[in-house]
């Protein structure tokens, strides 16, 4: 965020950050980008199952914040791989803060790990809802 542009409600670094980051998606975006996922789809199949009109949104607003980075990697239809940018992977300080947090004071809570496919092993530790089949080509797949 520049200092030309007027803050929404004062210039405290705490609401300035939640102004950009607080909602209950933006996060966890940031979170799988930091475990390797890459496109649209990967990015949809997280374990908390973002609405895709919403993932479309957060991803155009935290790419506006310079948080994120998108690159055509496929044309007809333009397809984007996303990319944390230096400001965006500082956010890793952040994410870490709250696993310690969480890990302290939620029972049960448990940290995603990802393996090389980008697969999440503690998703298991709690059941699933069923998901609707989604036609792959709307979602950016």
């Amino acid at each position: 965020m520049h200092a030309s542009k007027p803050f929404a409600r004062s210039a405290c670094a705490v609401a300035n950050s939640l102004d950009l980051l607080g909602d209950k998606w933006s996060l966890l975006v940031v979170r799988d980008l930091l475990h390797g996922k890459r496109t649209y789809g990967e990015l949809a199949d997280s374990p908390e199952r973002i609405p895709t009109n919403i993932l479309a949104e957060r991803l155009r607003r935290l790419e506006r914040a310079g948080i994120i980075a998108s690159t055509p990697y496929q044309q007809r239809p333009t397809r984007y791989a996303y990319t944390l940018t230096p400001s965006g992977r500082d956010l890793g300080e952040v994410l870490l803060a709250f696993v310690h947090w969480g890990k302290r004071h939620i029972p049960g809570t448990v940290t995603l790990s990802h393996g090389p496919a980008g697969g999440t092993a503690a998703a298991a530790a709690r059941p699933r809802r069923p998901r609707m089949a989604r036609d792959k080509t709307k979602r950016g797949v």
